[in-house]
């Protein structure tokens, strides 16, 4: 199967969240090992999505606390607590988080500044959580209900890859 990636990232509006998921499935297909997986979607995401400086995954290593993974932006917050941030409130709840504007979301973590809104998708197998997949934007309001959707479809998708292998 040929995969095709478009050479220009689309707006919001227009992004195909459908041929994402298709890309995520052929780039993983076969590939055993989840850290190298996980690397190439977040590879993927960042590479597609416009207006994002921060696309990767936060692991759970220890009770309640997400340890970072592999990701694509600037260096990063290395350790989250279930009650801290917007990953945390993803950990905690199970539920996808969607913030318009991080600072005005309660216990908001700046690992970097210059992000403004956010959407944190929970990782769940065998009815625990495993980490998150996190997308940040510079631009208030980047992220909608419809791209909140298409990454909790993707993050369903990223639930079925070899988590025993972490």
């Amino acid at each position: 199967m040929q995969t095709t990636f478009a050479s220009e990232p689309t707006s919001t509006d227009e992004f195909d969240y459908t041929m994402l998921l298709e890309q995520a499935r052929a780039i993983t297909a076969g590939e055993p090992d989840l850290i190298a997986n996980l690397s190439n979607l977040s590879a993927l995401v960042y590479d597609q999505l416009t207006d994002v400086n921060w696309v990767g995954f936060y692991l759970v290593r220890e009770p309640e606390l997400l340890v970072l993974g592999p990701f694509q932006g600037k260096v990063a917050c290395i350790r989250i607590p279930f009650t801290q941030g917007v990953c945390g409130a993803a950990a905690r709840t199970h539920e996808t988080q969607l913030v318009r504007d991080v600072h005005e979301f309660p216990g908001h973590i700046a690992c970097d500044a210059a992000s403004n809104s956010e959407v944190v998708v929970p990782l769940m197998v065998k009815g625990r959580v495993v980490g998150v997949f996190d997308l940040d934007s510079p631009s208030v309001g980047r992220f909608s209900e419809r791209d909140a959707a298409g990454l909790t479809q993707l993050g369903r998708f990223i639930e079925t890859l070899n988590w025993a292998s972490l």
